[in-house]
């Protein structure tokens, strides 16, 4: 049954995890007010001690669609690099990302700037994937033609932390490299 695969799933992967956390957070923002302004991210902020914003910018978005491709994205990209890494270094590459994504965010944009979603850390998982994508059954090249639309489009929509996703990149690349290392 659907809901049996569904459980499965979820005891088996760190990624389906994070899936329903992320999802289960934007609930929360739809439902409490203050919500999305607790968790995003803002150099005043952190610099007043708020560090927590670092990770919780990743558990909130600017809609649905944001939402959605972030969802999506992770899902796709974050299978294969945990089943690679294994959980453990699977968690460290998500962190490195996150905070790279983060910390180049905060201290690239303009001070009275707010960044939400999880794109500092899926842009770390595409590097990662790229990284590693011939050894597990993936086209690095095509990796390289979503991550470049997708820096496309953030100039084209406006609105959208470039800052953060080069952070993520970064930070992903720097992991992956140490962590590829020592397997």
């Amino acid at each position: 049954s659907l809901q049996f695969r569904y459980r499965k799933f979820m005891r088996r992967t760190l990624t389906g995890s994070l899936v329903v956390l992320i999802a289960v957070s934007y609930l929360v923002q739809l439902l409490v007010p203050g919500y999305e302004e607790k968790m995003a991210l803002n150099r005043i902020l952190v610099d007043s001690g708020d560090y927590y914003r670092l990770a919780t910018v990743a558990l909130v978005h600017g809609g649905f669609l944001h939402l959605g491709f972030n969802l999506y994205a992770l899902y796709v990209l974050g299978l294969p690099v945990e089943a690679y890494f294994g959980r453990f270094r699977y968690v460290l590459i998500l962190a490195a990302s996150l905070l790279g994504g983060s910390l180049l965010s905060i201290y690239m944009n303009p001070i009275n700037v707010f960044s939400i979603g999880a794109s500092g850390m899926i842009f770390g998982l595409f590097a990662s994937l790229a990284l590693i994508g011939k050894r597990v059954g993936v086209e690095w090249r095509s990796i390289l033609v979503v991550v470049g639309i997708n820096f496309a489009l953030g100039f084209m929509i406006g609105g959208v932390d470039w800052h953060g996703h080069i952070g993520g990149l970064i930070g992903g690349t720097l992991a992956t490299l140490v962590l590829n290392g020592t397997k």
